[in-house]
């Protein structure tokens, strides 16, 4: 049985992205994975997929309350690892399934040539997914994350930041990507994932009046720049 998460988005401004930052730094630690990051944060390149009909769009427009996406995902433009996954809602909360792919998978999965033998389930619910639905690739989102994570009630707080859209599908793990900024100049991204519950004194962090929850999901607003 899956198990589903809680996942509430926000609209920031840089200044209070900063403050925020500021008051998290005091009480939880960075995800080790940024440390060494250059600016402590890294960076993440998410490739869609989507049918002809945009139904993952629509769906997310739509505010339909189950609904799945694919993707691709790299970071900081390397193909050193490389994720395959699957990001289900559900009642307001998400699940996430993943599998690692080889270069070659992500390639193949990229320009349609298909895989025909694999060992990895999702890897398979994917392709079949692929030659009924006709999933073909969308749009690749980018933007520089900076995570923070405590592991009492597995939370993690991310401030995803200079969001971007592209649809440079070759050049998906090229360092000189093309891409376009979708969001206003200083405007970003806060997300706060929790399992059951969310500690008082995290809560209490990051409470700042003028914040605006947004139900758009990255894809959506990148996907709608790209329309």
């Amino acid at each position: 049985m899956a198990y589903y998460r809680h996942e509430n988005k926000f609209i920031v401004t840089a200044g209070m992205l900063s403050i925020l930052e500021a008051r998290l730094d005091a009480i939880i630690p960075r995800d080790m994975h940024a440390e060494s990051g250059e600016g402590r944060q890294y960076r993440i390149l998410s490739l869609y997929f989507d049918d002809a009909m945009l139904s993952c769009y629509h769906d997310n427009e739509g505010g339909f309350d189950r609904r799945v996406k694919w993707r691709i995902r790299i970071y900081d433009h390397s193909d050193a690892a490389i994720f395959l996954e699957k990001k289900s809602k559900l009642h307001g909360m998400t699940h996430k399934d993943r599998c690692i792919l080889t270069r070659d998978e992500a390639d193949a999965l990229i320009h349609g040539t298909g895989i025909r033998e694999t060992g990895k389930e999702l890897l398979r619910e994917f392709e079949a997914l692929r030659g009924t639905k006709l999933f073909t690739p969308s749009v690749i989102t980018v933007y520089d994350r900076t995570p923070y994570i405590y592991d009492l009630g597995n939370v993690r707080i991310t401030f995803d930041k200079n969001i971007s859209s592209s649809v440079d599908f070759d050049s998906f793990f090229a360092e000189r990507l093309a891409m376009r900024p979708v969001t206003a100049a200083g405007t970003h991204l806060l997300e706060v994932k929790y399992d059951e519950y969310l500690p008082s004194f995290i809560q209490q962090a990051i409470q700042m009046q003028g914040l605006f929850r947004t139900a758009f999901s990255k894809y959506y607003l990148c996907k709608k720049y790209s329309l």
